[in-house]
């Protein structure tokens, strides 16, 4: 999920060649959140292969609540009117890899000469092999809901572990520059994380972010009143398994 700003209602929907058909439903213009120690256009796009209970964009993961697509004819203009004032662009979803024109919208922005910043669930590593091959991404970040054992519960799917772990390996491997984050929901417990955090330790960046409950609620309304780890223990968490890690720390 993503990290920083919130999805904006668009007016209509259009598709372009650079665009490549990917359905945007919500921008960013400017922020200094998503994409650490860059100023960035974050786009999220519609659609996922999960179903996290505690997703807090619902109108970007389940189809009966899909914000309407964004203009993609005027999303390319603004970027191409941004491209010397931003450095880089955020995609984030939903799940971005769910879109088989990706590659086609990523190669526009590189011809604009801005980084790329791709969120990703992990779970089609097919695709991140195929991007971090062709050398069109320059961050990658990844969602790791839970330790293994757990993952079908916090990603409201039968979730593929192979997948996972494959992509977690390829981003090690490959990516440029990384970041692991893991939002502690509600039945995350301090086990479970540091468990997480052993099997991410020697990654670049693991971040802890805070579960929160956004205004418009979360895909399932009923983990709105579920209690979580509060700011200070993920503080002492942090404290904890930092070793592991060069950067990182608590979010949100």
């Amino acid at each position: 999920m993503p990290s920083g700003g919130s999805a904006r209602r668009p007016r209509k929907a259009a598709s372009d060649a650079a665009s490549g058909g990917i359905v945007f439903g919500g921008v960013e213009w400017t922020t200094l959140i998503d994409y650490p120690g860059k100023v960035a256009t974050t786009l999220f796009t519609v659609g996922c292969t999960f179903r996290c209970p505690f997703c807090h964009n619902p109108e970007l993961v389940d189809p009966d609540r899909f914000a309407p697509a964004l203009d993609s004819d005027e999303i390319l203009d603004r970027l191409r009117e941004r491209a010397d004032f931003i450095d880089g662009v955020v995609i984030t979803g939903g799940e971005p890899t769910i879109h088989p024109s990706l590659p086609t919208f990523l190669r526009f922005l590189k011809k604009l000469g801005l980084l790329v910043k791709l969120d990703t669930n992990g779970s089609r590593p097919e695709v991140l092999r195929a991007l971090l091959d062709e050398g069109v991404l320059d961050c990658v970040a990844m969602d790791v809901k839970a330790p293994f054992d757990r993952y079908d519960e916090l990603a409201g799917v039968d979730a593929d572990a192979g997948a996972i772990e494959a992509s977690i390996e390829l981003i090690l491997d490959l990516a440029p520059d990384h970041e692991f984050r893991t939002t502690v929901a509600p039945t995350l417990g301090r086990t479970d994380v540091r468990r997480i955090a052993e099997r991410l330790g020697g990654a670049k960046r693991y971040v802890l972010q805070a579960f929160r409950v956004a205004e418009k609620g979360l895909l399932d309304p009923t983990w709105e009143e579920k209690p979580a780890l509060s700011s200070e223990d993920l503080d002492a968490l942090w404290n904890e398994i930092r070793s592991g890690f060069e950067d990182g720390g608590v979010r949100g």
